[in-house]
């Protein structure tokens, strides 16, 4: 049983080499410990004997505490610590930090089987990605081999594709049927992963599989879906998907990367250069579209394996490096005709296919981090003091909070629905009725982060734009929350395509 002290037996510790403190209701001794803290001794020498906990919660966030445990020496009599290390898989309390439905309001979406999938991928997360998230994100080291296995073992990877006959047989956490599996099961699923916090080391997860694998499983001949698919849904090999070039990221029909069949026709040469690949500097394969006519839609989607004449650069970008984005060169590589996803000369389909699921990931991504920025938000607010009393007391910075909610639930509200017609559509059925809103979902969802994360900066002040301590999950965010309003399609795009779509079903008979 941990020793218990009163308050004026720690008093009595009270010099530069006998020094203890209490936070939080527990006894620190901090003699060894003054000469090494990053803040100076004179910052521990001013609260030597005293209740410390407002003062260092004006510099540390709790996990502090967690990680120099081994100072604690004790508590004080009759105080209850009111904090504890979360256990994994718990749901945060803190206002709007989870979503309405998963903390178990009434909701017309969610039931008990997406409760009970939220907290064993939580609980997942928790044991096996959180802990390396801020180590690996923070020095821009690509994910381990080890946490793509785990994620195999554990079918992870193969739900973050799509709900289909690829889960048959599996066994899915939190006890869920492969036939109960939705789009909701799967949204919570990019949420959770979207927690991590370090934006790179998320991206570095396997993004690229969720949108580099899927044209094989649609379109890939048997071969692949024998050999390949299991190859990296047990975390064995990675896989990308190569598509946007220097010269030609939007306008997908603008590609120059050329594919030469060889005189016997059984293999192509393929030549050419792709940019900002998501996963490229570790990847196994990639899934790459090239131009194989003459014509501005004359694309083939090839299965390209790394190897002889394939090489891959890291690129810089305001993210970790850990997402692994890259400079990919193709330089006379040969590439076996079977390799062909789908038909030679309709890549164009095959591209175009996958993009509203991946834009409708990247919303339920973006209203994810967005409440845990709030979260953040709410917690500072209330521990920080400035002009004797509280942040959250000054009625500017409730305005904000209130701001951040009222454009992140409408938004979320917003992909709750989309999200419902899925499930509801066949894939063929989504393409055709649902790529203008989820366009429009998606341009919703970047103007939403933008407004919280500009908020959050004020809220947080200086340290929003300080890479550690207690703003540094707001300045991740401020850094790369831009991501989303250019990838899978530019906001600009994305409204002009809202409205051409909308245009396709427009009455001929409409007038005012």
């Amino acid at each position: 049983m941990s020793k218990t002290y009163s308050r004026d037996e720690v008093a009595r510790h009270s010099s530069p080499k006998d020094l203890w403190v209490v936070i939080d209701g527990k006894v620190y001794d901090l003699t060894e410990f003054a000469e090494d803290h990053p803040g100076s001794a004179v910052v521990l020498w001013k609260v030597a004997g005293q209740d410390a906990t407002e003062q260092f919660f004006a510099f540390h966030r709790q996990e502090i505490l967690f990680k120099y445990k081994r100072l604690c020496i004790g508590s004080i009599e009759g105080q209850q610590s009111l904090l504890q290390p979360a256990s994994f898989g718990s749901m945060s309390t803190v206002p709007y930090a989870e979503s309405l439905s998963a903390i178990q309001r009434p909701s017309p979406f969610y039931n008990e089987s997406h409760l009970a999938f939220k907290k064993a991928i939580r609980a997942f997360c928790d044991e096996h990605i959180q802990p390396d998230c801020e180590l690996y994100g923070n020095s821009g080291k690509v994910p381990d081999k080890e946490i793509f296995l785990k994620m195999g073992e554990a079918n992870l990877l193969a739900l973050r594709i799509a709900p289909g006959k690829h889960l048959k047989g599996l066994k899915l956490p939190g006890g869920i049927k492969p036939e109960e599996y939705d789009y909701f099961h799967e949204s919570i699923i990019h949420e959770e992963f979207s927690r991590c916090g370090i934006y790179g080391y998320g991206e570095g997860l396997g993004s690229g599989m969720v949108i580099g694998l899927p044209p094989i499983m649609a379109f890939g001949p048997a071969w692949m879906q024998q050999k390949v698919v299991p190859e990296i849904l047990s975390g064995r090999k990675l896989v990308c998907l190569a598509i946007t070039e220097p010269t030609a990221g939007s306008d997908v029909a603008g590609l120059t990367t050329q594919a030469v069949k060889t005189p016997c026709g059984k293999f192509y040469i393929v030549n050419g250069v792709k940019k900002w690949i998501t996963n490229g500097t570790f990847c196994d394969y990639f899934t790459t579209a090239v131009k194989t006519g003459d014509g501005r839609y004359d694309m083939t989607v090839l299965l390209i394996e790394r190897g002889q004449g394939v090489s891959t650069e890291t690129i810089k970008t305001s993210g970790s490096t850990s997402a692994g984005t890259a400079y990919v060169t193709f330089e006379n590589v040969k590439v076996p005709v079977e390799n062909v996803i789908g038909k030679e000369g309709r890549g164009f389909e095959v591209v175009m296919s996958n993009f509203n699921h991946e834009r409708w990931i990247m919303c339920a991504a973006a209203c994810s981090a967005a409440r845990q920025v709030i979260e953040e938000c709410f917690k500072w607010a209330t521990q920080r003091k400035v002009f004797g009393k509280a942040l959250i007391e000054q009625p500017v910075i409730r305005y904000k909070l209130g701001e951040m909610i009222a454009e992140l639930e409408s938004a979320q509200s917003w992909t709750d629905m989309t999200t419902y017609q899925m499930t509801k559509m066949s894939y063929a059925e989504q393409n055709k009725k649902l790529a203008g809103q989820i366009a429009l979902l998606k341009y919703r969802c970047t103007r939403m982060v933008h407004l919280v994360a500009d908020n959050s900066v004020q809220i947080f002040g200086g340290r929003a734009i300080t890479r550690t301590g207690m703003g540094r999950i707001i300045e991740n965010f401020n850094r790369v929350h831009k991501f989303g309003a250019i990838l899978g399609g530019s906001e600009e795009i994305m409204l002009d395509l809202g409205v051409r779509q909308a245009m396709k079903f427009y009455p001929k008979n409409a007038r005012l």
